[in-house]
Parts: C-alpha cells; sequence; structure tokens
C-alpha cells in the first residue's frame, strides 16, 4: 500500500507550521479529489474522502474498492477548517464518515454543495438542508475569506435537476490574488475551455483517471486530456488528482505528465500528503 509523505500528527504539524507562511499558497493533496487549501491561517477542504466507507461498502462485491493509499489524517482531527466542498454526490466527494467528523470538530463549518443535491447532502449528513450551502453553476459563494464560483462539470454530462441546476459542479476558488480551479470530476464538454479561460487560473485541479466501460463507473479526463484542458485554459500550474485511491479505477500520472512536457505546460504531481506551496 503506498504510504503517504505525511500523515496524521506529522501531517498536522505541517499544516500548523505553514500557517505563519501567510504570504503564501500552500495546498495538500489528501488523496482522491480531496485538497486542503491554506491561505493567511484559513482552511478551505475541497471535496475529501477521508474514511474506509466505500471499501467497506463493496468488499463482498463484484467491484471491491480496494485501498492503494494509506489513510492520510483522521477527519475528527481536522478541526481548523472553515469551509469544505462537496462537488457531487459520489461518495468518495460526499462521505458521511467524513463530513459529519468534520462538522462535529468544526461547529461553524461552512459546507457547501450543488444546491440541486441539497436535500440528498443533508440526508446523507443527517443535518437539515438549511445547514447546508447551495451553489450553482454563475452562483457565487462567499465564506471565512473564499470566493467560491459554481461551474458546470460533466460526469459524463452535464446533468441539470428539473430547475435547471447542475448535479455536478466544478468550483472556482478565490482567496487574494490566488484562483484555484477544482474540477470536481469531470470530462471536457464544448465550450468548458473557453468558458474556464476568462478565469485567469493560478491552479488547476483536474482528474486523471480516465473513463473505461469495464469499471461500471462514470469517467474522467485521461491524463492526456487534463493536460491539454489546462493548457488551453492557461492555468498556471496543473496538479492531478483522482488516481491511486482503488485500485480498480485509476491511472499512472505518466502519461499526464509526457503530455503537459510536450505542451510546455506546467505541472505538478503531488504524491500523498505532500506539500505543494505557491509563492506570493
Amino acid at each position: 500500500m503506498i504510504v503517504p509523505v505525511l500523515s496524521h500528527q506529522a501531517l498536522l504539524a505541517d499544516i500548523r507550521a505553514a500557517a505563519d507562511e501567510t504570504d503564501k499558497l500552500h495546498l495538500w493533496w489528501l488523496g482522491q479529489s480531496g485538497f486542503l487549501v491554506q491561505w493567511q491561517q484559513r482552511h478551505l477542504l475541497l471535496d475529501p474522502y477521508l474514511s474506509d466507507s466505500l471499501t467497506k461498502k463493496y468488499a463482498a462485491t463484484d467491484k471491491p474498492h480496494v485501498r492503494m493509499t494509506e489513510l492520510v489524517v483522521d477527519p475528527a482531527k481536522l478541526d481548523m477548517i472553515a469551509v469544505v466542498t462537496s462537488s457531487h454526490n459520489h461518495t468518495d466527494h460526499l462521505d458521511g464518515e467524513t463530513l459529519v467528523p468534520l462538522l462535529q470538530a468544526n461547529r461553524d463549518l461552512a459546507v457547501v454543495v450543488p444546491a440541486a443535491n441539497r436535500e440528498f447532502a443533508a440526508e446523507r449528513l443527517h443535518v437539515p438542508p438549511e445547514r447546508l450551502i447551495g451553489i450553482d453553476d454563475g452562483v457565487t459563494i462567499e465564506a471565512a475569506g473564499f470566493a467560491l464560483h459554481g461551474v458546470p462539470a460533466a460526469h459524463e454530462t452535464v446533468e441539470r435537476d428539473a430547475l435547471g441546476r447542475c448535479r455536478f459542479l466544478g468550483i472556482i476558488a478565490q482567496c487574494g490574488g490566488w484562483t484555484i480551479y477544482h474540477s470536481g470530476d469531470t470530462i471536457r464538454f464544448d465550450g468548458m475551455a473557453e468558458s474556464l479561460s476568462r478565469w485567469n487560473i493560478d491552479v488547476a485541479i483536474l482528474p486523471i483517471n480516465g473513463r473505461a466501460a469495464e469499471r461500471r463507473v462514470a469517467g474522467n479526463l485521461w491524463g492526456r486530456e487534463a493536460a491539454q484542458l489546462a493548457h488551453d485554459i492557461s492555468a498556471g500550474v496543473v496538479i492531478p488528482c483522482h488516481y491511486e485511491m482503488f485500485a480498480f479505477n485509476t491511472a499512472p500520472p505518466d502519461e499526464f505528465a509526457a503530455a503537459c512536457d510536450a505542451l510546455g505546460q506546467a505541472f505538478r504531481v503531488a504524491k500523498c500528503g505532500e506539500r505543494i506551496t505557491l509563492p506570493a
């Protein structure tokens, strides 16, 4: 099993140590699509999956979710989080065993979910719907110094509810002079690059596990596609995610890295539990 670079107490110590560098942006990859963003001692958690809920759920089925990377941190120990997001309802992005402990550890936690999914998310998290903040394509949420803007995602299509609200979202997060794009689960769709290009994205976080019918799950960008999308939106740096969590649904980052090199696209392949620091 893959061992995180930093985990548990060592990871928490690194988060605390980085807090004094308030002129820099810090990100930690927590596995799958989960990222912790630290800016001026404020913390945004994007799509965390910090449990073994899916491994337990599918253990006796024909689609076992065999974990590839050790758990990086107990979510109950992350007691400094101001904002957490869930891009859609799949459990590796909306995990009760992750989000309920986070809610208990952070009394004022802002939980941002697609407005189309708010009732579902509230039931999973055992909270009233009004406890959650709904976001949608074109909607902006302000929380703890972060501005969060909803943008569409296609997993594998852009799906909307009866009110026209997106069931799958990406998030544009702005803090200070930084703009971070976390795509959630997505493939590329018509007009996507053109719409994203207007944001002047400093950091793009994109899935690279791809899609294959035999997996029997909705797919994402392949590594080469993620590299091309990052290049087409002029991202300052692109970081891959959504791999090395479940053995049946992963892809190595080699294709992504080679494509970025060929395109001249700046990238950073993180290891689980590793901090990425970007200077002012």
